[in-house]
């Protein structure tokens, strides 16, 4: 006899595997509760029933026009219907979804647009003069279709071949779409800017995305029918992965076009909303709302929040408005949040100080994530549980990237020891909590966006008076961090102003990008002229 008895012939049988994919999630929902609400918008309330076959016929839409496995279709648009059902309808068929960053320029768009040689691009009447713009940098020419949004009431121009609706209504809604053959399979193509100008597209796969959405409902305590406000973009991370998520427990989608707190406190008031994700900008629009804005919610509202830990004043605010805080931490390459502070309830009864710290970490894995540790990133030793040794956080299982599109050399390097490396550095606790002390990349993050340091200082040098120039986090109170950009003047240019200097970035880069605070001085550098950036923070 060979082989082990539990090992048979039934092992390959097809009918006791389908890969695992988030694609069921709308299927099954759209089965069981199909007159439930899936989507809001204004106005506008769309069943699962709904939901589904207006996904289906995107997916036909597309098919007929040649899109198939492997092809890149690009969406540029706010949080609306059009975007969900692109997350359903663009996989259903191989495709793989491009969302892009709706606050990038023309230039950044056109780059991705051509690294992810995008066959379709769907974009929002809103976003159509920098889609236009990127277009005519682009090289590729995909096909360009409109969203006409009723509640956009701007004067965007259309500028595609087709509007949405006129695209997907010769679709058919019973489409005979299926599941990836390989759970493996790209899904989603989303771009973070790491340390360099142009971004790197992070490839997510079938079944990072179904366990890391299954995992989103365990740590933000999810019912069955919650309600979630679209406060997170869903180009960030595809909404980390709550696309998908809200779905699997047949929730309600309530998108938002506009993240301002009068519009949110409306939404939560009228739609009962019940969870809600978002970086500190987010928090600090609730808590600074206008009594004119300000609406108590009815019930605890579960809030999800990554980034920089939420300072306690802010906490101590959202609780009274009643709002629950959940920190979160993770990064594009592990399709958004992979770790949660998960917390204790003995841990209510300590002193408000020791509270504060214990919220201020990152905390455990997500349950989806094999293996989480702090590390010596040259010998790929564990460093100490301590809380004082710092090392680099890497990652390790099912829900870390695919990989780099096309780039081997970062994807290689990323993976280096068979670990994820986060280039985040931070501590491991006895308790294995782990915590962020610094990012070993110098990246900026802002309004939960990442920003290049190095991208902002290639800029800084075109400016003619500019001699040097190095660019640092700056902590706000809004954004949670902005850039603040040290200048060294060339000779014979003192009256240049910091005025001068944002107006040249903000005609030089998409505006979220540029300082905010410019100081004239000279800068820090070691014996090799390489600049000290830890002492310029000192500065601020």
């Amino acid at each position: 006899m060979t082989g082990h008895p539990y090992d048979t012939d039934l092992d390959k049988n097809p009918a006791n595997y389908q890969a695992l994919s988030p694609l069921s999630f709308l299927e099954w929902s759209a089965s069981t509760y199909p007159d439930t609400i899936a989507v809001v918008h204004g106005p506008l309330k769309r069943t699962y029933r709904e939901f589904y076959a207006r996904s289906r016929k995107l997916a036909s839409a597309l098919a007929k026009h040649g899109i198939k496995k492997g092809d890149t279709v690009a969406v540029f648009a706010p949080n609306i219907p059009a975007m969900l059902e692109a997350h359903y309808g663009v996989p259903m068929i191989g495709a793989v979804i491009n969302a892009i960053n709706t606050r990038l320029d023309g230039p950044a768009v056109g780059f991705i647009l051509d690294h992810g040689e995008a066959k379709v691009l769907i974009v929002d009447r809103e976003l159509s003069a920098v889609a236009k713009e990127a277009l005519e940098h682009a090289t590729v020419k995909p096909l360009v279709i409109d969203i006409n949004d009723p509640e956009y009431d701007g004067d965007g121009d259309l500028i595609g071949e087709i509007e949405y609706e006129d695209f997907i209504a010769p679709g058919d809604e019973n489409f005979e779409w299926s599941l990836p053959d390989n759970e493996w399979d790209a899904i989603a193509l989303n771009y973070t800017s790491g340390t360099t100008g142009n971004p790197k597209g992070v490839v997510y796969h079938h079944r990072g995305a179904y366990l890391l959405s299954q995992s989103n409902a365990m740590v933000g305590q999810m019912p069955r029918h919650p309600v979630y406000l679209w406060t997170l973009p869903m180009f960030h991370c595809n909404g980390w992965c709550f696309t998908w998520t809200i779905s699997v427990l047949a929730g309600t989608h309530v998108c938002l076009r506009r993240v301002e707190a009068g519009e949110i406190y409306k939404a939560i008031a009228d739609h009962d909303v019940t969870h809600m994700c978002g970086a500190p900008i987010v928090m600090g629009f609730l808590v600074n709302a206008t009594d004119d804005e300000f609406r108590q919610p009815a019930r605890k509202i579960e809030f999800l929040t990554a980034a920089a830990p939420p300072p306690p004043p802010i906490i101590a605010a959202l609780e009274e408005r009643n709002f629950a805080v959940t920190h979160l931490y993770g990064l594009t390459e592990t399709y958004g949040p992979s770790t949660v502070n998960a917390w204790h309830e003995e841990w209510d009864e300590l002193p408000d100080e020791e509270r504060s710290r214990m919220k201020a970490r990152q905390g455990v894995r997500y349950p989806a994530l094999e293996a989480l540790s702090v590390r010596d990133p040259e010998t790929m030793e564990l460093v100490p549980q301590d809380g004082e040794t710092i090392g680099e956080v890497m990652f390790q299982g099912n829900v870390v990237m695919k990989g780099y599109l096309k780039n081997p050399k970062a994807t290689n390097e990323a993976f280096e020891g068979g670990w994820f490396h986060s280039g985040d550095l931070g501590v491991w606790y006895e308790d294995g909590y782990i915590q962020l002390k610094d990012r070993s990349k110098d990246i900026i993050i802002s309004g939960g966006e990442n920003i290049s340091s190095i991208e902002v200082e290639a800029t800084l040098y075109k400016h003619p008076a500019v001699l040097e120039a190095a660019v640092v986090a700056k902590p706000d109170e809004k954004w949670g961090e902005t850039p603040c950009a040290f200048i060294g003047l060339k000779e014979g240019h003192a009256d240049t102003t910091a005025e001068d200097i944002i107006q040249f970035c903000r005609d030089n880069l998409a505006h979220f990008k540029c300082p905010r605070h410019v100081i004239f001085t000279e800068l820090p550098k070691t014996s090799t002229g390489k600049i000290q950036k830890f002492k310029l923070r000192d500065l601020m």
